[in-house]
């Protein structure tokens, strides 16, 4: 006799709901998304993969829901009100953004003990201190965009709520850093792509990793781990006077973090980054899906692709292979480090820019103009 089907609990249903977004969204915390995010939660994310919205988007709104439902669950006891009231929103810049000076005299002063415990033991909080007023801003801004999805008005606009984000950030002030303090420009390039000679697997991977992701313009690293054969198309060589063709291929990035599903963003690589790439996907034996994938403790590639934290963790591990300080550069380093080489190389920010596909002038120059304003005149008028 066949046993009856057992009705499934909401937190099973709701993780078999955001299995099937995952190939969207990927999501290396399902079970856990499924506990803290409601029934509405995952709807909404539903309801804006189906609109089309941006994958790197619907990341960075999913992992600011989980934490903003996990705070609430800690702070409240229950899972966020929507709309939020205007009381909670002010509770949530109270919990991040405090005077470090004030807390030592005061301990009840910004993030109560239990909450922050209860953060930290599920992983959200790592770093010591008041958040960055740039992130509290963040989840404010997606907690906002949220409820707007929702068809619900919030108090995101109250002046009480803009005065305390301004005092507050008066009274903590934090330095804003870059997300990697150092670029990886072409002299750190050689540096780690030298510590990866061998034939190995690891070092295949690496070396095309490294490579491609520079050479590309700067690659986020969400794009790096995503990429797949289907992207990629051979064009015909480069000529080169009195050498041989250089390799030429062509990385459709199809939609990313500043462009919709309907644009097709091309990049180009050429020459080196193309043997690197070939070089791995042969010794993989990668001839469809995913590019980049994990290798396991017997040398066995894995189907699946790496997921962007693990792209993080294989450059700051060459950057201690190479002698240098991890702390000090990170995956961004590449895209930060591809404009401020071309920059040193004299090639035009226009030109630069079609590579990198930056939107924003100002963000680009941001690090092309500080590699030409140091070679530049105005900075030798003393000699």
């Amino acid at each position: 006799m066949a046993k009856p089907k057992t009705s499934l609990t909401a937190v099973e249903r709701r993780a078999e709901e955001l299995d099937t977004i995952a190939a969207v969204l990927p999501m290396e915390r399902r079970d856990e998304l499924a506990e803290l995010l409601t029934d509405q939660d995952i709807e909404t994310l539903r309801h804006l993969v189906n609109q089309g919205m941006g994958d790197n988007t619907l990341r960075a709104l999913t992992s600011d829901l989980t934490y903003l439902e996990a705070w609430g669950l800690a702070a409240t006891g229950q899972s966020l009100p929507w709309p939020a009231p205007e009381a909670l929103l002010l509770k949530f810049v109270a919990h991040h953004l405090w005077d470090p000076e004030k807390r030592a005299s005061a301990p009840d002063h910004g993030m109560p003990a239990d909450v922050d415990e209860s953060l930290r033991s599920q992983g959200f909080l790592k770093s010591v201190g008041p958040h960055a007023p740039a992130t509290v801003r963040r989840r404010l801004a997606n907690w906002s965009t949220l409820t707007k999805w929702r068809g619900l008005d919030g108090a995101f606009t109250s002046p009480a709520l803009k005065s305390a984000i301004r005092l507050a950030i008066r009274a903590a002030p934090r330095q804003r850093l870059r997300k990697s303090a150092k670029a990886v420009t072409g002299d750190v390039l050689a540096r780690l792509l030298a510590t990866c000679a061998t034939d190995s697997l690891r070092d295949l991977r690496d070396r095309a990793i490294l490579m491609v992701a520079f050479a590309s313009g700067g690659r986020r690293r969400s794009e790096i781990a995503g990429l797949r054969r289907e992207q990629l198309t051979v064009e015909p060589p480069i000529p080169v006077e009195g050498g041989s063709p250089l390799p030429s291929l062509a990385i459709h990035l199809g939609r990313t973090k500043t462009t919709s599903g309907d644009e097709d963003d091309v990049v180009y690589l050429t020459g080196r980054p193309v043997d690197a790439l070939n070089a791995w996907t042969v010794a993989a034996k990668i001839d469809s899906g995913s590019v980049f994938r994990a290798i396991g403790r017997w040398g066995t590639v894995s189907r699946r692709a790496i997921d962007p934290q693990s792209v993080n963790a294989i450059i700051k591990q060459r950057v201690a292979m190479a002698g240098l300080e991890p702390e000090e550069f990170s995956a961004h380093g590449l895209r930060s480090g591809y404009l401020t080489e071309a920059a040193n190389r004299g090639i035009p920010l226009p030109e630069a820019m079609e590579q990198s596909r930056h939107r924003s002038v100002q963000q680009a120059a941001s690090y092309y103009n500080s590699a030409a304003r140091r070679s530049g005149r105005a900075a030798r008028l003393l000699l």
